[in-house]
């Protein structure tokens, strides 16, 4: 079992940063990829960006390409999503996944089926 709680969620204007904390219990967390997620109202559940168990390989969404950076740190248990040059578009509730299982699951993925533990999601509001 893992559990997964996020933080650093909130309020910002328009190109301004926020960064994302995910913790997680269980000690399956430092061989499972991760990936973070987020769904607006009315829209489907949409990639952000993933990270290998290692750390060594990262993929992110067009949207977000070259704005956000996640990163891991496996001695506490924390994967992190940095968002800089944030968007009124960017606004949503932000999910942390981990994979934990199932083929390759120490890749990054983007597939949201590939992740079998969510977190309780995370408000981020940006205004224009």
């Amino acid at each position: 079992q893992v559990q997964l709680v996020e933080s650093g969620g909130g309020s910002v204007q328009a190109g301004g940063s926020l960064r994302l904390s995910c913790a997680a219990s269980g000690r399956t967390f430092s061989s499972s990829g991760m990936g973070w997620f987020r769904q607006a109202p009315g829209k489907e559940r949409e990639f952000v960006a993933g990270i290998s168990q290692s750390g060594g390989t990262t993929d992110y969404g067009d949207s977000v390409k070259g704005r956000f950076t996640i990163s891991r740190d496996n001695a506490k248990n924390t994967v992190y999503l940095q968002m800089n040059s944030l968007k009124p578009e960017d606004t949503a509730v932000y999910y942390c996944a981990a994979r934990v299982a199932g083929p390759g699951y120490w890749r990054v993925a983007r597939d949201p089926t590939d992740y079998r533990y969510w977190g309780q999601g995370t408000q981020v509001t940006v205004s224009s």
